[in-house]
């Protein structure tokens, strides 16, 4: 999409100089905020199928659990990018439900690292391997390699956002 004309430097310019905007950065923009608005609305669901009182920031703290192991609460809020004092809440509402327990860190008695309890995991499990079994579905006319090359991406997207 070229228009007429040269830019100050002499170079062409085109419809994204123009605007100042890359085309490709605003469709990049466009699909991110319909996939994130879509993924909100699933970990909501997500989190009511492992418990009907879990509100849907939940989903994300098993995800995180389940990946690294047990985890101080600071290093979870540090992880999401929310404060202490919503992550000290949203972790007493899951043991509240005993979905996580804490356990003393063995690095620092003063500190203690949350866990998934058995009924945490098992609850987690059983909704992330339905909801694997959808993208499956979703995704069946798909190549496996088109698949594996989304999760590159996303995996580089979600490592550049973090530093």
């Amino acid at each position: 999409m070229h228009g007429s004309g040269t830019g100050s430097e002499g170079e062409p310019i085109t419809s994204s100089s123009r605007s100042g905007v890359d085309q490709e950065f605003l469709a990049l923009e466009r699909e991110l905020a319909v996939f994130l608005r879509r993924a909100r609305a699933q970990s909501g669901e997500m989190a009511r199928e492992v418990h009907p009182e879990l509100e849907s920031s939940a989903y994300g703290l098993f995800v995180r659990l389940e990946d690294a192991g047990p985890q101080r609460a600071t290093e979870l809020a540090g992880y999401f990018g929310v404060g202490k004092a919503t992550m000290s809440r949203q972790l007493r509402a899951l043991e509240d439900l005993g979905l996580v327990a804490r356990d003393p860190d063995p690095a620092d008695g003063r500190a203690s690292l949350v866990r998934l309890t058995e009924e945490g995991r098992n609850r987690f499990r059983r909704v992330r391997d339905a909801r694997r079994g959808r993208y499956v579905r979703k995704l069946a006319d798909w190549d496996r390699g088109e698949v594996a090359e989304l999760a590159r991406l996303l995996h580089q997207l979600n490592t550049r956002a973090e530093g």
